[in-house]
């Protein structure tokens, strides 16, 4: 069983409150648009870090993360990918990859939207955990925590940081 911290769209923005949140969490999750290399060696120093370069993310970033990231958490197949879309309208640049193989997990940042919906078609939970950096139109910073057991998800929590 794993405790899974989900962050994105920090745009170089670091908050302390990212390690209270993880702080009970076994790995964090960076959806992309990291922003800094900082951000991403301060996470990385704190947790074992998984990482996707997002678009606003410059060269250094692209070096270190790549654009999609898969892999096994427990028994689950995770994908993440920061420009992702959601279910019923994923984008073009991961549709097909995800139609043909779908994960059971899918994470996607870039939208600053909060957003945790199950897809029935697909039998995958997509989880975009909204932004957590200051800079776009979102109202309220927020990041989500996850427990992967096996191949099953639990204990889904949705933090909101503030402003």
């Amino acid at each position: 069983m794993k405790k899974i911290g989900i962050i994105s769209d920090t745009h170089s923005y670091w908050d302390d409150k990212y390690l209270h949140y993880f702080e009970p969490c076994d790995e964090i999750w960076h959806a992309g648009d990291i922003g800094s290399v900082e951000v991403a060696e301060r996470l990385a120093a704190f947790r074992p870090l998984r990482a996707v370069c997002g678009n606003c993310d410059g060269g250094d970033l692209r070096l270190m993360y790549p654009e999609k990231l898969r892999w096994r958490c427990e028994d689950a197949d995770v994908l993440m990918k920061h420009i992702g879309g959601y279910p019923g309208n994923y984008d073009a640049s991961i549709r097909g990859q995800i139609y043909a193989s779908p994960p059971q997990l899918f994470i996607s940042g870039h939208s600053h939207i909060l957003k945790v919906k199950y897809d029935r078609t697909l039998n995958l939970l997509h989880i975009n955990p909204g932004a957590a950096g200051l800079q776009g139109w979102h109202k309220e910073r927020t990041l989500v925590r996850l427990t992967v057991d096996g191949s099953k998800f639990s204990d889904c929590e949705v933090i909101t940081l503030g402003r």
